[in-house]
């Protein structure tokens, strides 16, 4: 069975209040659309489309040839977005993962889940769900008196009734492909927004028989978007836990992790104890055994195994093929030579 994606990232992200891209805005060391296209190439697709809008040529310049492209000129509404991949995908049987560009926080696990069940129920459409305390902005899951998807109704266009409901959509869905690109074209833009709602597809499914599903997931974070700076700033310290998580559990030690900045790339060795303040960024490789900081930034940079770095430490650049540090603090800047302490 072929696998296909689609991500979705044409928005502007004008409550963003930024000149950069939207899915361009950095979490953890590296553009969001650059964590859902290598999410996806897990996943080894057959066929990987991503649609541009506005600053395509960024998008562009950070994928490269990885994927395919679709352009959205003009943004209205997911199933519009979708439908601009038409020429590309339409022919091909398989299943489609449609994502959008801005949700960095789903695992790749999450996804394998999410087509095995659709598999299984031998769905036209999944969902993929979340509960949540606090519903608001989403989409709600309205389910029918078998518990089977019926369709998935937005903010502005739900009732008080099914704004109470707290089992909402993350965005993420599976599709049957061919069913996917025959359906599209029924979808109108009767609703509050005046827009083509990708979800609208699914009670089209329903209404032609067809089996809608879903799969909810148990991190409600993995479906968060962003939509401003407020939003950014929750999702990376989200990403950020992840990440110190990931590291300890693996034999590193952090004095403080409310204070321990490790970018997505960054490798570290077991053994290894990193003190507060401290900055790990871009491709940065610790070794085993080493002592960082405290406050030390070190952006792409590697360190040897049982090295002491010492606190107030920038990362330089590496000279003749000997790296050296830039060294800052009590009133003193100079170039030192990596040292590896003698002391274990």
């Amino acid at each position: 069975m072929n696998i296909h994606a689609i991500v979705l990232a044409a928005g502007k992200g004008t409550r963003m209040n930024s000149d950069l891209y939207k899915v361009m805005h950095p979490v953890c060391g590296k553009p969001m659309i650059e964590h859902v296209t290598q999410l996806l190439e897990e996943l080894s697709l057959h066929r990987l489309v991503v649609v541009i809008g506005h600053g395509a040529e960024a998008v562009k310049e950070q994928l490269g040839e990885r994927v395919g492209y679709a352009y959205q000129h003009e943004q209205l509404g997911t199933a519009h977005a979708v439908w601009m991949a038409n020429d590309i995908l339409a022919e091909h049987e398989g299943i489609t993962i449609v994502i959008n560009g801005d949700t960095p926080l789903v695992k790749p696990q999450t996804l394998r889940n999410l087509l095995n069940h659709h598999q299984s129920k031998q769905a036209a459409a999944t969902v993929l769900t979340s509960i949540v305390d606090d519903p608001t902005g989403y989409g709600r899951i309205i389910r029918d008196e078998n518990g089977d998807v019926r369709r998935i109704v937005e903010e502005k266009d739900a009732t008080l009734g099914q704004k109470k409901v707290r089992e909402i959509s993350t965005g993420i869905f599976c599709f049957d492909n061919q069913k996917l690109f025959q359906t599209l074209p029924q979808v109108t833009n009767e609703n509050a927004q005046g827009e083509y709602y990708l979800p609208d597809v699914l009670s089209l499914l329903q209404e032609q028989g067809s089996l809608i599903s879903a799969y909810a997931t148990d991190d409600p974070s993995e479906g968060t978007g962003v939509n401003d700076r407020v939003q950014l700033a929750n999702l990376e310290l989200l990403m950020r836990k992840r990440i110190n998580d990931h590291h300890m559990r693996n034999g590193v030690t952090m004095k403080d992790p409310a204070t321990t900045y490790i970018d997505a790339d960054v490798v570290i060795g077991r053994d290894t104890v990193i003190y507060p303040g401290t900055m790990l960024c871009g491709h940065t490789e610790i070794g085993e055994g080493c002592q960082v900081g405290p406050h030390v930034q070190l952006i792409d940079t590697k360190v040897d195994d049982f090295t002491r770095v010492l606190p107030f430490t920038l990362a330089s650049e590496t000279k003749g093929g000997n790296q050296a540090w830039l060294v800052e603090g009590a009133g003193r800047r100079e170039e030192i030579p990596v040292m590896a302490d003698a002391g274990r």
